[in-house]
Order: structure tokens, then C-alpha cells, then sequence
């Protein structure tokens, strides 16, 4: 079982303000263009590839990982993607596109192994245009308020999952955690056993960022004080 590797718009255009006619007299300040201006100045630009790689945590930061334990990965072309049937649950299909970045434009993972731990986990990092976040962020609200189970076809063939909500941190703009349980059959395992995943996702601004842990027949956590660090990184990177 591995774990999945997986625009603002632009500035207001200068408003032009009218001249008085008469001689030596100038034209005050106009109003239409003093709003303009203060909205382009708090437009903050959206994080480009090279700024969400910057980003990321270095090894020195994550405690317990290997040598070289952290990867950085960019999702592949999508025409280069297995595709899958969407799951039962629409609802729920709109929970997995956001948690997975599948509609912002431009998407980097961040990949940890810590030693002791098979499964590890990782970060997903998705920018959005201005303001696409932010109601990317209210469609995830308001699916994970009647996703509860749905049904799907994944590298392993089909496959249910539960899903149970968690106490979301404190900490970004806003934030959810949640935990999807599905049973595994697979040959790799002696005995039915049971996937268990953490899934803590939180918007920064025009950035989502959701950390996933995983886990086979036990709970496990995304390390707390490494998503503060991230998510306080990503919002210092966006103020103007």
C-alpha cells in the first residue's frame, strides 16, 4: 500500500482620473480610482509552482524522518493520469477533487517517511486564483456536511469507505479534519485488515493545503506542530 503521489485575477487596470481645465488647477483625488487603487494593493498574487516548493518543510524541521525521507512531487499531465469512475456519492466526489487540488491551477505534494513507519503520509498543496479558494473552500463545507460513505474503484479495484468528522484545528483561515476508514482485502495482508487515514485540510489564504496520514488497523495523526509551521508559512508568504 504506497501513499498517493499526487490564478488571481488580474490587478484592477489604472482607473483614469479626469484633469480640471482650468489653468492652474488640479484634479483631486478621484474616488473611483482611490477604490481601485487599495483593492490592487490588497490583491496578493497567487503562489506559483516555484514558490509552493520553496515552501515546504525541510528535513531539519521533521523530526523521526530518514535521510532524504522528504520528496517533492508534481502531479502528473493529466492526458498521463489513470482515470477512475467518479464514486456513488457526488457529494463525496466534490469532498476528494478539493482535498486533492483537482481544480486549482497548479498543485505540488509534498511526500514524508518517517523511520518505524510504512505508511507515512504527505501534503497537498493547491493554489487557486484569487477568491477560488475561499469558495472552493465552502463547497468542501458543505459536502462534508452529508458525505458520510460512498462507493469507488481505486488502484485495487472496488472499494467503501467511511468517513467520520474530527475537532478541526485552530489554525489558518479555516480549517477541517476528518478520518476515512475503508476495509482492505487485498493479498498483501494475512487477515481482512482496516485503512484508516487522517485528512486535515486548511485554507491560507488563496492556498488549500490538506495533510494526510495513514495508517492499517490503528489511529494515526499528521504531527500537529508540523501543520501549524506549514500553514503559518504559507500565510506569511501571501501577506502583502
Amino acid at each position: 500500500m504506497c501513499v498517493r503521489a499526487r490564478r488571481l485575477l488580474p490587478a484592477l487596470g489604472t482607473v483614469m482620473a479626469g484633469v480640471l481645465m482650468a489653468s492652474g488647477c488640479s484634479a483631486g483625488p478621484d474616488p473611483v480610482t482611490a477604490r481601485a487603487t487599495a483593492s490592487a494593493e490588497a490583491t496578493v498574487a497567487p503562489l506559483t509552482r516555484a514558490q509552493l516548493r520553496a515552501l515546504t518543510l525541510e528535513e531539519s524541521e521533521v523530526a523521526g524522518v530518514y535521510e532524504a525521507g522528504l520528496s517533492l512531487q508534481d502531479p502528473p499531465p493529466k492526458e498521463e493520469r489513470r482515470s477512475f469512475p467518479p464514486v456513488s456519492d457526488p457529494t463525496c466526489q466534490t469532498m476528494l477533487d478539493i482535498r486533492d487540488g483537482e481544480h486549482a491551477s497548479t498543485v505540488v505534494v509534498q511526500v514524508f517517511n518517517w523511520k518505524g513507519d510504512i505508511y507515512g503520509g504527505d501534503s497537498t498543496f493547491a493554489a487557486y486564483e484569487d477568491g477560488k479558494a475561499q469558495q472552493a473552500f465552502a463547497q468542501l463545507k458543505q459536502a462534508l456536511g452529508s458525505c458520510r460513505s460512498y462507493e469507488g474503484t481505486g488502484w485495487v479495484g472496488k472499494f467503501k469507505a467511511a468517513l467520520t468528522m474530527e475537532q478541526a484545528p485552530d489554525v489558518g483561515d479555516e480549517a477541517v479534519r476528518f478520518r476515512e476508514t475503508i476495509p482492505v482485502t487485498s493479498t498483501g495482508f494475512e487477515r481482512p485488515s482496516m485503512r484508516n487515514e487522517q485528512f486535515t485540510v486548511v485554507r491560507a489564504g488563496n492556498a488549500i493545503v490538506t495533510f494526510q496520514k495513514l495508517n492499517v488497523d490503528g489511529r494515526a495523526s499528521f504531527p500537529a506542530d508540523l501543520v501549524e509551521r506549514q500553514v503559518e508559512r504559507l500565510q506569511d508568504a501571501q501577506r502583502p
